[in-house]
């Protein structure tokens, strides 16, 4: 490595950085805000690494991480959700028992494992940035020790992170014994060269353990059951993050995979890919309308909005990547902003989250701007105009069309119309006037809380009218992702 091999990885450089600075930190002064604040630092400075990365792309560094655009683009997209979940947790973590430092510390490493992920142009880089993020969700998910719930989610997700890591392993085994590398670009060269009217077993079978190793993390059909559990389970910024920095770091890493490998192009992986897709959508949508838990409504939400974004996958050149990379950026401030609410609720409840849907009935007469900022988030998320859900939805349909996945997108469709049921369900719910004497939502909201839910409504909104400059900015993305 080189002076510019450095500067490339800088961003990664300085979280690293920052996870050792406020280690140290907690090991000789033990302080809420102190520990908050060098974090909130760390992952600012981060993303201001990336400009002076971007004069270097597209760059390889060593044979693990390639280093362009779209790895730069989408860690600017992981620190800014974390730095929104950061300051979420922040009232929150100050009216619960247990000890918040070490909280700020697993989402620094989490963080570095998927900004790793998202670079990542090697299986082994590939596996080693899953298990940092993996092991670090553990024990968020786990953090409130002396509830039963977290950990019974902890171990949960435990049982998950080992069977999909094995799926994985034995999937990279196969595809390496039988073209001898572990590079995406060389797997691609090396696979030009087979007869793709009959695809190899080993590489089939391979790619198959893979997709089924990383469905499990995306919680898609038929690896999804353990979505709601955890979702419910686990602290409602932790939830966030799995649904947000979790799953887009996967699906980040997904694409590149199949765009620098091409391995869509052979036989039946566009059909398995389409079949998880309308199985994602019709089962998300279909149980989310059973819930009555806010947690898990959101939780089969994402599951069905999961499988929206298989259908962008499906489109071929630059399309596919713009209309997948907006569509998480929208996923990703509708998501953080749902569980927002959620979390700023229940920062005056130490006892327990405020969860359940009649515990919402009247919000928006008791909490005007909060109620109106959850409707905001449930319509972008039912993908109502002037939102941008709307706009992902749209890129969602227009890849399906272009590439002719016409089951794929009916699916979209009918799902939506399901989706929006319940999600005017909680919307209904909010709006309805309050029973006579109802005294929840007593607590103050912390500044920090409110001003971070203000932000994400005003480019929920922003970005839905006028998306215009994100666009540009991810076409430029998917124009190097495809030349290179």
């Amino acid at each position: 490595m080189n002076g510019s091999d450095l500067i490339a990885i800088l961003p990664l450089i300085v979280l690293a950085g920052t996870v050792t600075v406020v280690m140290l930190a907690i090991a000789f002064y033990r302080n809420h805000r102190l520990t908050a604040l060098l974090s909130l630092l760390g992952l600012i400075l981060c993303l201001m690494a990336i400009w002076p990365a971007s004069d270097l792309a597209s760059r390889q560094v060593t044979r693990l991480f390639a280093i362009d655009r779209y790895a730069l683009f989408y860690m600017g997209l992981i620190f800014a959700a974390s730095i929104a979940v950061l300051l979420l947790s922040y009232g929150y973590l100050a009216a619960r028992r247990e000890q918040p430092e070490e909280f700020y510390l697993l989402v620094l490493v989490a963080t570095l494992g998927a900004a790793a992920l998202v670079a990542s142009d090697h299986f082994a880089s590939f596996f080693l940035g899953l298990e940092t993020l993996s092991i670090s969700l553990l024990g968020l998910i786990a953090y409130p020790r002396d509830h039963g719930k977290p950990l019974e989610a902890g171990v949960k997700y435990l049982i998950l992170a080992g069977i999909s890591s094995a799926f994985l392993l034995f999937g990279m085994a196969l595809i390496y014994a039988r073209l001898g590398s572990m590079e995406f670009a060389r797997i691609a060269a090396l696979l030009s060269t087979l007869d793709k009217a009959s695809p190899d077993l080993y590489w089939l079978t391979g790619l198959a353990l893979i997709f089924t190793g990383i469905g499990f993390k995306l919680s898609v059909v038929p690896f999804h059951m353990w979505a709601p559990d955890v979702y419910e389970g686990a602290p409602a910024p932790v939830a966030a993050f799995v649904a947000v920095v979790s799953k887009g770091a996967m699906f980040a890493l997904l694409l590149r995979y199949f765009v620098t490998a091409d391995a869509d192009s052979f036989g039946p992986v566009p059909l398995m890919i389409e079949i998880v897709a309308i199985a994602s959508i019709l089962v998300g949508n279909l149980l989310a309308l059973l819930q009555n838990n806010i947690k898990r409504i959101l939780a089969y939400s994402s599951i069905a909005h999961l499988g929206y974004l298989l259908v962008a996958f499906l489109a071929s050149g630059a399309l596919r990547i713009e209309a997948v990379t907006y569509y998480l950026v929208a996923y990703t401030v509708m998501t953080v902003g749902a569980f927002g609410i959620i979390t700023v609720l229940s920062t005056s409840n130490a006892a327990a989250e405020i969860e359940d849907l009649d515990e919402y009935r009247g919000l928006i007469w008791r909490r005007p701007w909060l109620g109106g900022a959850f409707a905001a988030m449930l319509l972008s998320l039912a993908g109502i105009p002037l939102t941008m859900g709307f706009i992902g939805k749209f890129y969602a349909i227009a890849a399906g069309v272009s590439a002719t996945m016409w089951p794929a997108v009916i699916a979209l469709i009918v799902g939506s119309i399901i989706g929006l049921f319940y999600y005017l369900r909680v919307i209904v719910a909010i709006c309805t006037p309050p029973p006579e004497g109802a005294t929840a939502y007593a607590g103050d909201v912390s500044l920090v809380g409110g001003a971070t839910l203000a932000a994400l409504t005003l480019m929920l909104f922003g970005l839905g009218v006028y998306p215009t400059s994100l666009v540009q900015l991810i076409q430029i993305t998917a124009a190097q992702m495809t030349v290179r």
